[in-house]
């Protein structure tokens, strides 16, 4: 392949969860050197920070919840900013983990959750759940779930925001009563007996794209090989990711403290074979996606479910021009990546 002309360091972020694993194993592996890249990683609490550090150029490129795209794109905020998605990294990954105040044989897949809600909720606070990020697809998928069970966020229960990895304390002390998050926060409650999960991301919304790959619009102007390579770089480290023989390596590279720092029995909770999920246990085959099919090529059908999926938690009017969307999810960037795909 054509190595990139620079050898300037092109600053990565992430957030500590399973499906920061492209990143982590092209870093470990050096795959990133593979393709004349010098990347440096930045690890973020949250997406809030991942958010700001992009806007402010602290960031050139980010493993990222594929709302923040938009929220820079479709002018959301002030917060406006030329961005772009070359890669989609992942598919499913979240659950909804509640409390076990909210008891599994009442509650169930959440069919019960109402009915709890209505006779015997006895705290003088309401029902709180918390996501990830006001325009992530935990959001969404959290939204969807309540409304599905007869319940309207804002007036049956509330949500509220938090960092990933302080969703499982802020349920053990009782601040909250749920939680829709990215693995292993939901695994962190389930395995030191103060949650439980009603659902998977898999079974509520299969095939859902979940991690893009977000970069700067002036980084791909002026860096625009580079961008490339680094599309194939994370895109190689994918394909390595799906492989089942490779899951115990990657989930030793996710225990150290650079990454998610959770111990290894938490985290092959969902990348192993079986999920215990304290309703019982689940084929896990399906619970995290990195690779196959055309999962990680940025398509337009991936962008138009954020886009539904805002619309339907009011984040967006109901017509949303989707001229940007070829703008913003470049299949231009995807297949010259593909193109210098070393080989498996």
């Amino acid at each position: 392949m054509s190595k990139p002309s620079t050898t300037s360091p092109i600053r990565l972020g992430f957030v500590p969860l399973n499906d920061c694993a492209p990143v982590a194993v092209a870093h470990e592996l050096g795959i990133f050197r593979d393709y004349g890249l010098n990347v440096q990683l930045s690890r973020q609490p949250g997406w809030a920070t991942v958010r700001d550090m992009m806007f402010y150029g602290e960031l050139d490129a980010a493993q990222s919840i594929a709302g923040l795209a938009f929220y820079f794109a479709l002018g959301l905020s002030n917060l406006r900013r030329d961005v772009a998605v070359p890669l989609v990294l992942s598919a499913h990954g979240n659950a909804i983990t509640l409390s076990n105040e909210l008891p599994p044989e009442t509650i169930r897949q959440g069919e019960g959750l109402a009915g709890f809600i209505t006779h015997r909720w006895k705290k003088r606070r309401p029902p709180t759940f918390a996501a990830a990020h006001r325009f992530s697809s935990h959001h969404i998928l959290l939204h969807a779930w309540l409304r599905r069970h007869g319940l309207e966020p804002g007036r049956d229960v509330e949500i509220v925001f938090l960092p990933p990895p302080l969703m499982p304390g802020h349920l053990k002390s009782n601040h909250i009563d749920g939680y829709c998050v990215g693995e292993p926060w939901n695994s962190e409650s389930i395995l030191t007996g103060t949650g439980w999960c009603p659902a998977t991301s898999a079974e509520l919304a299969t095939g859902h794209p979940e991690k893009v790959l977000l970069v700067d619009g002036g980084f791909i102007g002026q860096r625009r090989d580079d961008s490339i390579a680094l599309g194939a770089a994370l895109l190689h480290a994918c394909r390595i990711c799906h492989d089942p023989d490779f899951r115990p390596e990657m989930i030793n590279i996710l225990s150290r403290p650079d990454y998610t720092g959770c111990a290894q029995s938490t985290l092959e909770n969902s990348l192993g074979k079986v999920f215990t999920s304290g309703r019982g246990d689940i084929d896990a085959a399906n619970f995290h996606l990195f690779y196959g099919n055309d999962l990680n090529c940025p398509t337009a059908d991936k962008a138009s479910w954020f886009l539904s999926g805002m619309r339907g938690t009011g984040l967006l009017p109901d017509q949303t021009a989707a001229a940007p969307l070829t703008r913003l999810y470049r299949q231009d960037l995807f297949r010259a990546s593909e193109k210098i795909l070393l080989p498996a």
